[in-house]
């Protein structure tokens, strides 16, 4: 329906339609935004933002009206491309590891959070229901006194000071407390409250039936050092080690994230035990990834050839047998393999053991776990290498094998003169993707070999048949 067959009212609720659709995705982007800032990921929480004004102002102004059809593409490989790898280039220059994965104000917040229990009366502690919200009740072990506060919510994100009042005289008694299993599950809100008693003291959650008074274990002093309010040591943050240390130079746990600059690169290639598996594992990745494709691409360009010879019968059900490899799910082939494989039980042993009395060690033997990824990864491959080269070769004109068979010349010689040259040239941009892809093949490796069998003369834990992007 053209605009000029709308009435007024429906032309005016189009108008209002591009709007209101545009805020409801702003105010959607910007609630993203605002709970990504909200987990510490700022350079994330920045990209979506400016991701977000493009698209902005790319659907609303009519001036970029033809980047309308390329900003989806665009903002995918920003999105999912380009920000993990300027994020993985980022803390390859940090000290980031499963010992530093905080920020140093959240490593110092870890600190100063810690307690100890200070000396004084203990007192029993039981959580009873109050309608939604709950009591709860203090018993001194000592006197014998007991004290209530509440009612109140728990939460587990906050911290809370409540007044305790002694329990009346002849009180009605509270509901039954709450079970273990439901106190074990109102642990954390519970160990952030902290209770007033009447004479001043202060009390917190000392064990899941006990309150006891607690004090901060660690205190900020004027020049960023931290004092132990047990022990009276102190500890300093080091930028350098990315440690909270101890005079005596001990490293306390959790560290924190510092810039280390090329370290982490200098190590791989100056320390003998990155260098070596590295290196090894390094050159069989090129190596796994290109003749992968090798294979791949000259068994898939055979069967090409095969499949359009005019004299060849039933090739629909042909092609569609050999098509049959890509259509199954990857990683339910690469699992079926690894049954077939098995050493003790599977197939293709008891197949080798029948024929020829043999059973390879496949999963054992390093090499012969390499020949099995390239036979496993060259069966995934060549389907699609296979309708790549039938759809090239359909695109050659009959012409040409025409005239070659007037000059007398045969499969081969029309192969090698006319076939090959002239689908290797639109075929070379998918060879190099299709080698990208595997020396990344993450999936292969991980279901198939875990990269085992492993290196037995490394230091470092590192597989025979690991990638780059397994080892690393």
């Amino acid at each position: 329906m053209s605009d000029a067959t709308l009435t007024p009212p429906a032309k005016a609720e189009r108008r209002w339609l591009a709007p209101t659709l545009l805020a409801l995705v702003i105010v959607a982007a910007l609630y993203l935004v605002v709970v990504v800032y909200a987990t510490g990921e700022v350079l994330l929480a920045l990209t979506l933002l400016v991701i977000a004004a493009l698209a902005v102002w790319i659907y609303s102004a009519k001036a970029t009206y033809a980047f309308r059809y390329l900003f989806p593409g665009i903002a995918a490989a920003l999105v999912f491309v380009v920000f993990p790898m300027l994020y993985t280039i980022t803390i390859g220059f940090t000290n980031y590891s499963s010992r530093n994965l905080l920020e140093f104000p959240r490593a110092e917040a870890y600190f100063l959070s810690d307690t100890f229990r200070a000396e004084g009366s203990s007192y029993e502690f039981s959580l009873h229901p109050a309608g939604a919200e709950y009591r709860g009740r203090l018993v001194d072990a000592e006197s014998g006194a007991a004290f209530q506060f509440g009612p109140l919510a728990l939460a587990a994100d906050r911290r809370l000071e409540v007044a305790a009042e002694p329990e009346p005289a002849g009180a009605a008694a509270l509901p039954e407390p709450v079970t273990l299993k439901e106190l074990i599950g109102h642990q954390k809100a519970l160990k952030g409250i902290t209770v007033a008693l009447p004479d001043g003291r202060k009390v917190g959650m000392a064990g899941l039936r006990e309150f006891a008074a607690v004090q901060p274990l660690w205190v900020k002093r004027p020049d960023g050092s931290l004092k132990n309010q047990e022990n009276g040591s102190v500890i300093r943050a080091n930028p350098v080690s990315g440690f909270f240390e101890t005079e005596a130079g001990e490293k306390l746990q959790p560290g924190f994230q510092v810039g280390i600059g090329w370290d982490n690169y200098r190590r791989i290639f100056t320390e003998a035990r990155f260098r070596e598996p590295f290196v090894r594992i390094f050159v069989w990745t090129v190596l796994f990834s290109a003749l992968t494709v090798l294979f791949a691409s000259s068994l898939g360009m055979l069967l090409a050839v095969l499949l359009n010879w005019d004299a060849l019968r039933f090739k629909g059900s042909y092609r569609m047998l050999l098509f049959l490899p890509y259509a199954v799910p990857g990683f339910i082939s690469i699992l079926v393999f690894k049954g077939l494989f098995n050493q003790n039980v599977g197939e293709i042993n008891l197949i080798l053991s029948s024929l020829f009395g043999i059973k390879p060690q496949w999963f054992s033997d390093p090499l012969l776990a390499k020949v099995m990824l390239l036979i496993v990864n060259t069966w995934l491959g060549f389907p699609y290498m296979m309708v790549i080269c039938m759809g090239l070769i359909k695109a050659i004109p009959a012409d040409l094998y025409e005239a070659s068979a007037v000059a007398g010349a045969g499969p081969l010689t029309n192969f090698w003169r006319i076939t090959l040259p002239l689908i290797l040239k639109p075929l070379t941009p998918l060879l190099i993707s299709a080698f990208a892809f595997n020396f990344n093949n993450f999936v292969l490796i991980s279901l198939l070999t875990g990269g085992r069998p492993d290196f037995i003369d490394t230091s470092v834990p590192a597989g025979t048949t690991d990638l780059l992007v397994s080892y690393t």
